[in-house]
């Protein structure tokens, strides 16, 4: 069930109503949010706080729910509505919520709040807690720390398999994720892993130092998360155990958060690869000015550099006033070679992020894009001769299609190479957008079509 299925949007609408008059049947409401994942009350109460204004009755939602579901919910909220939610709440009903949240869940939540209520709510945790919280919300964010969670099962070297069944007996309740286990030294550092079937079948008496997995796939603490991603994507794997510098063990990347990782990276990269900057929220909630901010400093930047279109096409007034035909095919070519360079500037900057393409590559990158630029240049340039014949004569027609395969290997040659110069100096790929590509190659595109045309018409008036 979803936002989208008409008995959620029912029961929200009839959520807000009866909120909104003072006529609640709580326990009414309860039973039939027994019946709807959290996901889905979660999405339902966001709704309700951003598009219904009504912050008290999400608030009074998660009063119905026990603790432990309502903590589950509020972890699918929108950061900013977690936000709005614990700041109308009292010191205790916030640490009951996040003494219920998975552990990086409660970093995260906790990250969001202010330096005076994290003091307070440190105050009043045990120990344990206020340590493993503390240390979780101390990495920098984008990294597998910031993201990890500290809720594992480990079992101790020198266990037997008997012994290792009852501890994860002991910690499953707790724990992200039981079907994988991690066994770790007297130090705490990974020695090897093993699948929960891998132990349920073992024999009883069986040490587990002798049947685990000891090639073990681990990430540093410090590592990028768009890395980690990429390692848990590359290696199927349900959860990647998180090492510090003594190669000790301090967490664990669950395969969803992951996810949550790669959908945000690829969004960044889509708004990158348009000249957008990073937005703080999703577009139908960010401020009209910080969406204005982040979109017009490339397309001020972008207007001044077309300046040089029309420089090259002022230079070349003498030929386009012989040749009015000329004016005709101008747009079709030097969008044909935007075209083909923000094609090969996407695969690239594509290629890179999922680690398909490397600097290293560049050569052989090259030579591929060339053949194929070569191919789609001669293609089109045979679909627009023509028309270039019908509108100019058989001269108009040589100038258009040398011009068309010209810009177009040009175009894509360029499209390709940006993101490996921008790599070069630790520039993100992708900032080779689709309107930076396109706008070089205007410019680059004008002076290659009437230099062409020059020199073709200038020698057959000869």
């Amino acid at each position: 069930m979803s936002l989208e299925d008409e008995t959620l949007m029912v029961l929200k609408d009839e959520l807000v109503q009866a909120y909104s008059n003072g006529d609640v049947d709580n326990a009414a409401f309860a039973e039939r949010l027994k019946e709807i994942r959290s996901a889905d009350i979660g999405e339902m109460l966001d709704v309700m706080i951003e598009d219904d204004d009504a912050l008290p009755a999400a608030i009074a939602v998660l009063g119905t729910l026990s603790s432990e579901r309502a903590a589950n919910v509020l972890g699918y909220l929108a950061g900013y509505n977690q936000l709005a939610i614990v700041a109308e709440q009292q010191d205790s009903q916030v640490l009951t919520l996040l003494e219920e949240m998975s552990a990086d869940e409660r970093a995260d939540l906790f990250n969001l709040l202010g330096e005076d209520r994290r003091e307070a709510l440190l105050r009043r945790m045990a120990h344990r807690e206020r340590e493993d919280l503390k240390r979780l919300s101390s990495y920098e964010e984008g990294t597998a720390g910031a993201i990890m969670t500290s809720d594992y099962v480990a079992i101790a070297s020198g266990m037997t398999v008997s012994q290792a069944l009852m501890r994860v007996r002991q910690t499953a309740p707790d724990a992200e994720t039981v079907y994988q286990l991690y066994i770790l030294s007297r130090d705490g550092q990974l020695i090897g892993t093993m699948s929960l079937r891998q132990l349920m079948v073992a024999r009883p008496g069986a040490i587990v130092d002798d049947i685990m997995i000891k090639e073990v796939i681990s990430t540093w603490v410090g590592e990028e998360q768009e890395t980690v991603a990429r390692v848990v994507a590359r290696y199927d794997l349900l959860a990647l155990p998180v090492i510090d510098a003594e190669q000790r063990m301090v967490g664990i990347v669950t395969h969803d958060d992951a996810m949550d990782v790669a959908e945000s990276e690829a969004t960044e990269d889509f708004h990158k690869g348009m000249s957008i900057g990073a937005l703080e929220d999703g577009v139908s909630r960010v401020p009209l000015w910080s969406l204005y901010r982040k979109r017009v400093f490339w397309l001020v930047l972008l207007v001044f550099a077309n300046l040089f279109s029309g420089a090259g096409i002022a230079y070349f007034e003498d030929i386009i006033a012989a040749q009015v035909a000329l004016v005709f095919f101008l747009p079709l070519l030097i969008g044909s070679g935007g075209n083909a360079g923000a094609q090969a500037a996407t695969l690239m900057v594509r290629g890179m992020a999922t680690g398909d393409v490397g600097v290293k590559d560049w050569g052989k990158m090259l030579g591929r894009e060339l053949l194929v630029a070569g191919a789609l240049g001669l293609t089109m340039a045979l679909a627009v001769a023509p028309i270039g014949v019908m509108r100019g004569g058989e001269a108009v027609a040589i100038v258009v299609a040398l011009s068309m395969v010209t810009i177009v290997l040009f175009g894509s040659l360029m499209g390709m190479c940006l993101p490996f110069v921008l790599e070069r100096f630790k520039v993100d790929p992708a900032t080779a957008s689709a309107p930076l590509v396109t706008t070089l190659i205007d410019a680059s595109g004008v002076l290659i079509y009437f230099s062409i045309a020059s020199a073709i018409l200038t020698s057959v008036a000869v």
